[in-house]
């Protein structure tokens, strides 16, 4: 089929006084087409298809109905009942241009690029390996549509709270925002309805108030309306991630803040040749500026005042300076904590990194307090690596028990390890040997084991050592010079026993 603008031209050039056979030649088309299109006058030709089959619509919508959708079994009654031969295809369209099984979906609105009124943001999922672990995290995402720029954060996980913390970390450090926020239709910010019917969560609101936008949510299925956002991640897919290795959250993140706010904008977009810093910089004069009086979110938390003085939050301890252990305010910032009594400030600490647990902090400029929290965990990783590092008996014992239910798992390790402590490496093998192979989880019924083993075999208690230099130690000798012990107070309850 010779496209339009192709028919016009060979009728141009004819017309022009080229030859069939030259243009023939140039265009590379057999000289009977060129001749059929020049009677044309370069025109499409109109022909109706002589093989068109009519079908009755109302016969097709009733067919539809009775075989639930089912094409191929429309085809077949067609066929077989009214004796009507017609191609699978040929009906496949005519169903489609009767809109039969199709979902009438308005065609997504295009706006053009606009100066200011603006931008986008979403969230998206990955797994990824951070240090030497796989890990789920969360990508957050603000794109500006005219300017092109982005800010790019990762989260282990991804709530109201952290979009606030994100929008305000974005917007602060750009120092602008679009008019409008285009989101999809998430319950982060939208309390009920969709797309403009949405409303939206008047704390969300009253947020975005604050930075000068607001939040509109797209038609549902119309995730193309923010495709500048669904492209930046599709652009973090396939030019941050790869050739990037990550140690922690916080390398992850240090990277993509310099991927996103250095690199990206001073890259020239593929299609437009657009540079988003110059464009930025044209783009300020419309947009909102972020006022510089605007208070970073944080959620408050009421915690107790332990007996060492140590509030606690999020697995960690923070002491808390004074002498009374009353209840206090803690204010959690997004990476750093206020605690306050009675509208008294008393300390400021910054968030430890990501998977830091069971640690104490001190105030900002105060140095470590003395005690240890009451409360604080015990964790028990060095006596399971000790354990597992006995034999690969051991380490496959350790893998079953400690998936079982009901299992205390440190306290278990300890009473595992002080057992290792006691007796012979062989013994003690062997007896985790057993222990394994009839799925024994319970410390003290190991313990019988090794009880057993030791009075059939012929183990030994292991012979302890002693230096003998310990005679001429300072201390012994000051003591070989003191009077010796009254021990006669114990004759009488031996006596008594025997008695």
């Amino acid at each position: 089929m010779i496209d339009p603008d192709k028919r016009k031209a060979i009728y141009s050039l004819y017309t022009d006084g080229m030859g069939i056979r030259e243009i023939s030649r140039r265009l590379k088309i057999s000289r009977n087409t060129v001749r059929a299109i020049i009677v044309l006058k370069g025109n499409v030709p109109d022909l109706p298809r002589k093989d068109k089959i009519s079908l009755d619509s109302e016969l097709l919508v009733q067919l539809y109905d009775q075989c639930e959708g089912r094409i191929q079994r429309i085809h077949e009654k067609l066929r077989e009942e009214e004796e009507i031969e017609i191609g699978y295809s040929t009906l496949s369209a005519m169903i489609r241009e009767l809109g039969l099984g199709q979902s009438q979906e308005t065609r997504c609105d295009q706006v053009p690029d606009e100066p200011g009124v603006e931008m986008q943001h979403d969230s998206s999922t990955y797994t990824r390996s951070i240090g030497d672990k796989k890990v789920r995290i969360i990508a957050s995402l603000i794109y500006y549509r005219y300017s092109k720029i982005r800010y790019l954060k990762f989260y282990r996980s991804f709530n109201r709270f952290k979009m606030k913390c994100f929008f305000h970390e974005a917007l602060t450090f750009w120092g602008y925002a679009a008019k409008q926020c285009i989101i999809d239709n998430t319950n982060l910010a939208r309390l009920r309805g969709s797309g403009k019917n949405a409303l939206i969560v008047p704390e969300m609101e009253e947020f975005a108030k604050g930075y000068g936008f607001e939040f509109v949510c797209h038609e549902i299925r119309h995730p193309n309306r923010k495709a500048g956002n669904e492209r930046s991640f599709y652009t973090v897919e396939t030019n941050f991630f790869p050739g990037r290795s990550f140690e922690s959250m916080e390398d992850l993140n240090e990277q993509a803040l310099q991927w996103a706010t250095v690199r990206m904008p001073a890259r020239r977009v593929s299609k437009t040749r657009l540079l988003p810093l110059k464009a930025f910089a044209y783009e300020q004069s419309y947009l909102q500026t972020v006022p510089p009086y605007v208070s970073p979110p944080y959620r408050a938390h009421k915690r107790d005042t332990g007996q060492y003085g140590y509030a606690s939050f999020d697995g960690n301890f923070y002491w808390v300076p004074g002498t009374d252990r009353a209840e206090v305010s803690v204010l959690e910032y997004s990476n750093y904590l206020k605690i306050y009594h009675k509208r008294k400030l008393l300390g400021e600490y910054d968030l430890p990194p990501d998977g830091v647990k069971n640690q104490r902090f001190s105030p900002k400029g105060q140095p470590a307090p003395q005690h240890q929290p009451k409360y604080r965990k015990k964790p028990t990783d060095e006596e399971e690596k000790k354990l597992r590092s006995v034999a690969e008996e051991v380490s496959a014992y350790l893998d079953f028990v400690l998936k079982e239910k009901g299992i205390s798992r440190h306290r278990f390790i300890r009473h595992l390890y002080a057992l290792q402590q006691k007796i012979t490496a062989p013994l003690f093998i062997n007896t985790i040997k057993r222990a394994l192979k009839y799925r024994v989880a319970d410390i003290e019924t190991i313990q019988r084991i090794a009880l057993l083993l030791m009075n059939e075999g012929n183990y030994t208690v292991p012979f302890v050592e002693t230096d003998q230099e310990f005679r001429t130690r300072e201390s012994y000798l000051e003591g070989s010079t003191a009077d010796e012990v009254d021990l006669s107070r114990y004759d009488k309850l031996t006596e008594d026993n025997d008695g």
